[in-house]
């Protein structure tokens, strides 16, 4: 490989942009939101009732920058934290009535951003997207 090609920088601008449109996003809405944030909602809108370790494992982030997300997330009455029926120790995290309408009225605006993002590329452009960013990641995986 080429010494030039700088993965990092291109990734890191692409999340970059990414993020700054889902900013763009909530501000048009008016919803006091981070893309940060969205990730946490978004996961417990897909499935409620995740424990800190199982959002921070899904949004690639740590356990303690999760938690300080969800502190944010329950001051804004988006989440709540439940002891786990189970094992009390655990803590798992939920939706409020509040954070459901922040999420329906944010996942359409959402969803256009994502399918714009993909605006002419194919499927088949995807599966290869995935592909690479999936070894890519592995690859720097390996590193730690």
């Amino acid at each position: 490989m080429p010494k030039d090609k700088k993965v990092g920088f291109i990734l890191e601008s692409n999340t970059r942009i990414a993020k700054l449109s889902f900013i763009k996003v909530f501000k048009k809405l008016e919803v006091d939101l981070t893309p940060e944030q969205w990730v946490i909602l978004d996961n417990l809108s897909h499935e409620d009732g995740l424990t800190q370790t199982e959002l921070a494992n899904k949004s690639f982030k740590n356990t303690p920058t999760v938690s300080r997300i969800i502190d944010v997330l329950s001051k804004k009455n988006y989440v709540t934290r439940k002891s786990d029926s189970e094992d009390r120790r655990k803590q798992k995290v939920y939706l409020t009535k509040e954070g459901t309408k922040v999420v329906k009225r944010c996942s359409k605006e959402i969803s256009k951003l994502r399918k714009l993002s993909w605006e002419g590329l194919s499927d088949e452009d995807y599966e290869i997207f995935l592909r690479i960013t999936s070894k890519i990641f592995d690859n720097f995986k390996q590193y730690h």
